[in-house]
């Protein structure tokens, strides 16, 4: 099943190079890796705070039960 979807691409793709040209793709794959580069960038950004949350101790639980 894989194999039939990286086929199907591999058609697009080849369509698309002869219908754009060869000279678009170069500006195709930096704006692809800016692309995934702004991904990891976000993605180890809310990784570190999601992190930090976890590490703080939580002091709203404290507050929020009440005095016996």
């Amino acid at each position: 099943m894989p194999v039939d979807i990286i086929v199907v691409l591999l058609i697009i793709l080849g369509i698309v190079v002869v219908l754009r040209g060869p000279k678009t793709l170069p500006k195709w794959g930096e704006a692809l890796g800016q692309a995934v580069r702004g991904a990891r960038t976000e993605a180890t950004k809310a990784q570190g705070e999601i992190q930090k949350r976890l590490d703080e101790p939580d002091s709203t639980d404290d507050e929020a039960r009440p005095s016996a």
